[in-house]
């Protein structure tokens, strides 16, 4: 059999064990380890897995992992996100679409504060969807706001799936994080654009806050503008000391973790129920990324090992005439197939053994592909029939809001999410010009 062969019968298989509902570590994994085994007999099969675990114990970085996810949940449980929102609350409820605006805003702060997209879910369902509805706005409308603000947890930094892909593709996670920022901010731009002018035209979609409920002394307001500035200090405490160069990735995620402990603290909301549950959502979110990542060594050595990546080209270029644009293109389609039934990080560890190479070799850059990879992600959860993020806001949306809705309210982000990804594409300094400023500097 041709190592062309068994390179599709192993990723076939995959594919099988997760269609199956296995998880994605074992069937990774498992697919991996009995591949080397068959190839190379006991010795080679053994070693493959022990190598991808000595690897996996050697990679300093991933210490950032529980620390940013740590982070995250302390401020999540405590509940800080509740004085974002009575902020945005204030400041923007005499604008038509304005509270909706306001989830925009804030779900960048959140995206600020934790990293991962479940969690900017969780929080705009708990908080905001309620108080959208209670004051008249359009179901369908909060539906596609919350979805598309939470997928900016994966976009802006301390991005965690953006710390995976440089372990992965072995990049620096510093520029991707600087190099999320400017596309993140623009979507977030395109989004709040968006339902301005969707809400001035239709007003009943988002109507203005009552007078009364808007009529705060200005001392109030600034208080609560204050809440707004909690998590970008915790975030420039974290960043600024990394980009200067005054501590390591792994020194400045401690940072952030710690700050974000001591503000729980000083507000008072750092309770024995609040610190057991960030503990035990951060240990068991850190040990499944560690599984993950682990098994997605050992297959990326096999397929290295059986040089389909090459084949992989061979097929792309030689077979189907594609130059390096068409493939792109094809790889970013596959992707938002694959993200119809798989999470962003499967997506990942999936792929990135046969495209990070493949993007190398056409000449590409690594960390603009990896904020490609990233926006496409971000498509990939909200595309009906099967985006994960569209039963993610099932289950946590009320009974009224039925799939349909979910489905309806989606589409208008999901081509502005597509209308960015092709500014990205088009015009590549957008995502590069913040990191190579900071560094050349």
């Amino acid at each position: 059999m041709s190592y062309e062969m068994i390179a599709l019968l192993m990723f076939s298989s995959m594919m099988v064990m997760l269609l199956t509902g296995q998880r994605v570590f074992g069937a990774i994994g498992f697919v991996a380890v009995v591949a080397a085994l068959l190839l190379w007999g006991d010795r080679g099969g053994y070693d493959l897995g022990f190598a991808a675990a000595m690897k996996l114990m050697k990679w300093y970085p991933l210490l950032t992992l529980p620390m940013f996810i740590f982070m995250g949940y302390v401020l999540s449980e405590s509940r800080i996100a509740d004085d974002l929102y009575k902020m945005f609350h204030v400041w923007t409820g005499g604008l038509h679409g304005g509270l909706a605006i306001g989830t925009i805003g804030l779900m960048v702060l959140i995206s600020a504060m934790n990293g991962l997209s479940v969690a900017g879910m969780a929080i705009g369902a708990t908080i905001a969807l309620p108080e959208l509805l209670k004051r008249g706005y359009d179901k369908r409308m909060v539906t596609g706001v919350i979805q598309a603000g939470s997928s900016l947890g994966i976009l802006v930094p301390p991005s965690v799936v953006l710390v995976l892909y440089a372990m992965i593709a072995r990049q620096p996670v510093g520029q991707l994080w600087l190099a999320g920022v400017v596309p993140g901010l623009m979507m977030a731009f395109f989004f709040i654009v968006y339902i301005a002018v969707r809400c001035r035209l239709q007003p009943e979609l988002g109507p203005v806050l009552p007078k009364e409920e808007r009529t705060v002394p200005m001392g109030e307001k600034l208080r609560l503008l204050g809440a707004g500035l909690l998590p970008l200090f915790i975030f420039f405490a974290m960043m600024v000391p990394f980009v200067n160069g005054w501590t390591s990735l792994v020194e400045s995620s401690a940072i952030g973790a710690i700050t974000a402990f001591l503000a729980a603290v000083v507000k008072g909301r750092m309770t024995r129920e609040v610190f057991e549950n960030s503990v035990r959502n951060t240990l068991g979110i850190s040990c499944m990324f560690m599984w993950i990542i682990l098994a997605a060594l050992a297959f990326g050595a096999v397929f290295d090992g059986l040089g389909a990546v090459k084949a992989i080209e061979g097929f792309f270029t030689e077979k189907l005439g594609l130059g390096p644009w068409g493939i792109l293109i094809l790889m970013q389609l596959s992707f938002i197939l694959l993200g119809t039934f798989l999470d962003d990080t499967a997506m990942l560890v999936i792929v990135a053994p046969l495209y990070v190479p493949l993007v190398g070799e056409l000449g590409f850059n690594l960390i603009w592909y990896g904020v490609l990879y990233t926006v496409t992600c971000q498509i990939a959860y909200m595309t009906p029939p099967f985006g994960y993020n569209l039963f993610l806001m099932r289950a946590m949306a009320p009974p009224e809001i039925t799939l349909r809705d979910i489905y309806g309210s989606i589409l208008p982000f999901v081509a502005v999410m597509v209308f960015t990804l092709v500014v990205l594409m088009l015009f590549p300094e957008i995502a590069l010009w913040l990191p190579d400023t900071i560094y050349d500097n």
